[in-house]
């Protein structure tokens, strides 16, 4: 990979500098609104998805930015050649070039066949191949016709993975539980915590329980161990290793190890290796979505991020909805200081999607050195957080209104409930809510509105919000598989604008190695009762300590 300037080093970073400075203080977002009645229009953009026919309305209006700002922002992208790096990543490009591999997951969703090739080589076919195995494999289970070894037909799955082979199903079968089916009792299992596996066993019984194991290379420490843990469950009840054939499968591409297992090779759903982790929802590692929503709304799950992945390509700068979201994080990260990013869905489905992305966003772009090995001079990699509204307004929302750090938000809803009980009481006072956070936010409260309310005189302070708190508000018609496929990717190419703009490579993830190596290596000296004096002296006496209490 060809060495890139610091981001600091470019001449529109200057620009924006220059133009932070001339706002500075005297940026009040309800003041913007009041001199510029169509500052709504000029910076909210509506999604039209093709895969289901709907809207999503992405206003990025109560943010600090004027038109002068998107104009620097996007000659700031196109300085630090966004425009080719996601032209080579569409192309099949090795983007990733730590690791010499490409960053294919929009090969994955190519619901409309376009030609797409890795070293010349088209991936189109291997692609469909294995979302027709996951579809037939898919239909059988969901039939009836797959039966376990007593014959019965499966009744509860259990996923076996960890990182991407988790979050991302974990997350997207619980924002389409509407689309489930509910005889299929599901368990998602990462942890290597005994409890994880132990907990979701006790509630399963082996004659009707599917085991999808999920592992790239089918050695992954936690995954193996838990998958193992599994299957001697299993076979103290079906006691016939050939029963495992009938229970088990990989979603990996490591056949030797599959099969040493006990898993026929034709229960693999295989993928790439330019599949990475936190993008492997798409992939086989989909498989326990496919099973749970049928494989025709996972189709259309994969045919929204298509339509977004073919916004992100086609759209100019400036009105490419994800790269507009990629450059307002940076702005807010490297010119305001600001170190957090919220994402608060405004739906109980989608409670796991601020944890999916915050792997994302912070396992791509939680880097500090560039693509050309140099430390970087700004700040890269926001930390994310986040929890479902209304929940969150009576837990953490404190800090938002009147606490001393800017936070950047995201508020997501959708206008159309799965559940409209009670005449549409409950999501008329949901909507109301995400409305009136984000005015709050920006709008504030001056202490003469607290005193005009009659409050005493020592209280004044107490009750004034400064208001003046950016927010991105996304208010989608409803989440069906496919509007959800089409916000996941709009996170996608957000996190990969940021690490355009701030030259990082966002798709390698050397940060977790570390832990792994050492932990394997204490691993040993924990089955060893002599003495650990092997670490400084904070480690070894925590070794020594744990060793004491357990083997009481």
């Amino acid at each position: 990979m060809p060495g890139f300037a610091q981001a600091n080093e470019l001449s529109a970073w200057a620009s924006l500098q220059e133009h932070h400075q001339k706002l500075g203080k005297d940026i009040v977002l309800k003041d913007y609104f009041a001199q510029d009645p169509k500052r709504f229009e000029k910076f909210s953009f509506i999604f039209n998805n093709e895969a289901d026919k709907s809207e999503t309305l992405f206003d990025f209006s109560k943010n600090f930015i004027t038109e002068e700002t998107i104009g620097l922002l996007v000659k700031l992208a196109k300085e630090a050649d966004l425009e080719k790096l996601r032209d080579d990543m569409f192309a099949g490009e090795k983007i990733n070039f730590t690791e010499d591999r490409a960053v294919y997951h929009v090969a994955l969703r190519n619901t409309s066949n376009s030609p797409m090739a890795v070293d010349g080589k088209s991936v189109v076919e291997g692609v469909n191949e294995v979302l027709d195995h996951m579809k037939e494999f898919a239909e059988q289970v969901r039939s009836g016709d797959w039966k376990g070894y007593t014959g019965k037909k499966m009744s509860t799955i259990i996923n076996i993975g960890i990182g991407g082979s988790d979050l991302g199903p974990v997350m997207v079968t619980e924002a389409l539980k509407p689309y489930g089916d509910r005889s299929l009792k599901l368990h998602f299992v990462s942890n290597i915590d005994g409890t994880h596996i132990a907990e979701a066993l006790k509630e399963s019984d082996p004659e009707t329980t599917l085991f999808l194991v999920a592992s790239k290379t089918f050695t992954t420490a936690e995954t193996v161990t838990n998958a193992n843990t599994a299957k001697a469950w299993f076979l103290e009840h079906a006691k016939d290793d050939s029963a495992i054939a009938k229970h088990f499968v990989a979603l990996s591409t490591n056949e030797s190890e599959v099969t040493k297992f006990g898993i026929d090779k034709k229960n693999m759903f295989g993928f790439s290796d330019w599949v990475g982790g936190r993008y492997s929802v798409w992939s086989a590692i989909g498989l326990s979505v496919a099973l749970y929503i049928g494989f025709d709304n996972f189709h259309e799950f994969l045919a929204g991020a298509h339509a977004m992945d073919k916004h992100f390509k086609e759209t100019p700068l400036e009105k490419n909805i994800p790269v507009l979201g990629g450059l307002l994080s940076v702005w807010y990260s490297d010119f305001f200081g600001a170190q957090t990013h919220l994402v608060s869905p405004f739906d109980q489905y989608l409670h796991r999607f601020p944890a999916y992305l915050q792997q994302l966003s912070m396992e791509s772009n939680g880097k500090a050195i560039t693509r050309s090995g140099d430390y970087v001079k700004y700040t890269t990699g926001a930390i994310l957080f986040g929890e479902p509204a209304t929940n969150a307004q009576h837990s953490f929302y404190q800090l938002l209104h009147q606490g001393t750090k800017l936070i950047p938000t995201d508020f997501i809803m959708a206008a159309k409930s799965h559940n409209p009980v009670e005449n549409n009481k409950h999501q008329k006072m949901l909507a109301s809510n995400f409305f009136a956070q984000a005015e709050a936010l920006m709008v504030g409260k001056t202490p003469e509105q607290v005193k005009a309310e009659g409050a005493a005189p020592e209280l004044v302070s107490h009750k004034t919000f400064l208001g003046n708190r950016p927010t991105t508000s996304i208010l989608a018609d409803k989440i069906t598989p496919g509007t959800l496929g089409a916000l996941i990717a709009y996170y996608e190419h957000l996190t990969f604008t940021e690490g355009a703009v701030w030259n990082i490579n966002s798709f390698d993830q050397w940060g977790v190695e570390l832990g792994k190596v050492l932990a394997k290596n204490i691993l040993s000296e924990l089955n060893d009762s002599s003495e650990s004096t092997k670490h400084d002296a904070s480690t070894s006496g925590l070794i020594n300590a744990f060793k004491k209490k357990s083997s009481l």
